[in-house]
């Protein structure tokens, strides 16, 4: 039993230690001259609009930051799905589950 717990602890230290590292993994999504940026944990971070838009109309603009905050959204889920099979994975083996 003892073993097992000392494992649980194992796990979240890793689990852990891949948030850390997503919170450095950078993604962008685009869209018409927006740019949107998210980290691996699915958080903005930065959003990056076209020198032209003062002179988009306000539904347009605003259309154009969804979609590439959803674009970049969709690709940052991407990487922390990745990140998060490759480390349960490598536990739940080292737990006896598989």
């Amino acid at each position: 039993m003892f073993d097992k717990l000392k494992q649980l602890q194992q796990m979240k230290e890793q689990m852990d230690a891949v948030k850390n590292r997503l919170d450095n993994i950078s993604v962008r999504g685009e869209c018409q001259g927006v740019t949107v940026v998210a980290n691996g944990n699915r958080k903005i971070k930065e959003v990056i609009l076209p020198a032209d838009a003062n002179e988009m109309h306000q539904d347009e603009l605003s259309d154009l930051i969804l979609m590439a905050t959803n674009r970049a959204l969709e690709s940052a889920e991407s990487v922390f799905e990745s990140e998060m099979r490759s480390v349960a994975g490598g536990m739940m083996g080292g737990l006896g589950l598989f």
